[in-house]
């Protein structure tokens, strides 16, 4: 196996070409060369000078790098490389527009009831907490990073790792995070605060994103990797994009088969065939978004390919600096989901991927209008899928 070469050609193709933005994601054909080439690198990236950037990817058996897609028919002709694409930084939906209700919440606008939003009621949680509270469920949530001075989240941070600038840890510099983690996780310390929907469960920042909402597909894939490699029970991805990338649905797939539970936003543009992915792959708990009044949120996409729905509209949440804020969208649904996933996962640890899914799906509310709305998936019930777990389901 020719790793030398490879290395060479690769470091001579970056050298060659002017500085850019886009990157490379480089599978190997198996494990065995990766590791080869992985080992090479660290032999000799002292005299590779061009090749510093590069970032392992070990759950897909690859690598990232800056270099020009016009590297691709070269770098293809070493017999050991699966496939080469494009890793381009894009602006992914991370689950709220500003026409979706979005702005900042006050104490003019509290939750339903103390502490508790009304997402977290309308799916009956608090019913569900004397049985299981999320104890010992440790979630990643690969994402913006989130604010750990938070008075409603500094008891539930573990852990985390921040993929865009590893130097630093996975701060907040935009909020979604910290909002996402409120709703899974939230302690409701401080007067407005807010209780979550597994109040005792550990959140782990996976910041991917950065301050723009933006996002490499490696960084995502990295995020993955760490998440499994630290043993994570759930991985909360509320986010998607919109075409398919091999290399993110290979991540996933070795997620799964290692037991990590995937929860993902099923998109925001009012779609009646199709979701983003990754919650278009089947390893993966898609959701959908649903109103304070119950019915199909108009903004979610929907469809066969939708588990479940849970509220994502008006969600009140924690925000960077001590704030609250309220969000809708389908991002704001998976928080939801994953915290009763955690719920579960606290009564039963070991729960499978399809066990969950099929016992979300029984215990499920179905909707009046199903069949007007598009949908075939009903609305998530905390209480009743604790306690048919409880009983043996």
């Amino acid at each position: 196996m020719d790793t030398v070469r490879f290395l060479k050609r690769l470091n001579d193709e970056i050298g060659s070409s002017a500085p850019s933005s886009r990157r490379l994601i480089i599978r190997f054909e198996n494990s065995q060369a990766f590791a080869a080439c992985m080992n090479e690198w660290n032999r000799r990236k002292h005299v590779w000078t061009h090749l510093t950037g590069i970032q392992p990817l070990p759950i897909i058996n690859g690598i990232s790098i800056s270099c020009a897609m016009e590297a691709k028919r070269q770098l293809l002709a070493f017999p050991f490389i699966a496939d080469v694409e494009t890793d381009t930084k894009k602006r992914l939906q991370l689950g709220y527009q500003p026409n979706m209700s979005s702005h900042p919440a006050s104490s003019r606008r509290p939750p339903v009831s103390p502490h508790i939003p009304w997402g977290v009621n309308q799916i009956r949680a608090p019913q569900a907490w004397r049985r299981a509270t999320g104890h010992n469920v440790r979630v990643g949530v690969i994402d913006t990073g989130i604010d750990p001075s938070h008075p409603d989240l500094r008891r539930c941070i573990g852990r985390g790792i921040n993929l865009v600038n590893r130097s630093i840890p996975p701060l907040d510099d935009n909020g979604h995070g910290t909002h996402i983690a409120g709703t899974i996780a939230g302690a409701g310390l401080q007067q407005n605060g807010v209780i979550g929907v597994a109040p005792r469960a550990t959140i782990h920042a996976v910041k991917a994103f950065d301050s723009n909402g933006s996002a490499y597909v490696s960084d995502i894939i990295a995020g993955i990797d760490w998440c499994v490699q630290n043993d994570l029970d759930i991985i909360n991805m509320s986010f998607g994009m919109k075409s398919y990338n091999k290399s993110l649905e290979l991540a996933v797939l070795n997620a799964f088969r290692s037991g990590k539970i995937i929860v993902a936003s099923s998109g925001n543009d009012g779609r009646r065939s199709f979701i983003d992915y990754p919650a278009r792959f089947p390893q993966v708990i898609s959701v959908g978004a649903t109103t304070r009044a119950n019915k199909v949120a108009p903004f979610t996409n929907r469809g066969r390919r939708i588990d479940i729905f849970a509220p994502g509209e008006n969600v009140y949440s924690a925000w960077l600096h001590g704030k609250y804020h309220e969000l809708s969208g389908t991002s704001m649904a998976t928080s939801h989901v994953s915290g009763v996933v955690a719920l579960l996962l606290s009564v039963r640890p070991g729960l499978r991927t399809p066990q969950v899914k099929e016992l979300l799906r029984r215990t499920s509310v179905m909707f009046e209008d199903s069949k007007k709305a598009g949908v075939t998936a009903g609305r998530i019930h905390a209480r009743r899928a604790v306690a048919e777990l409880l009983r043996g389901g």
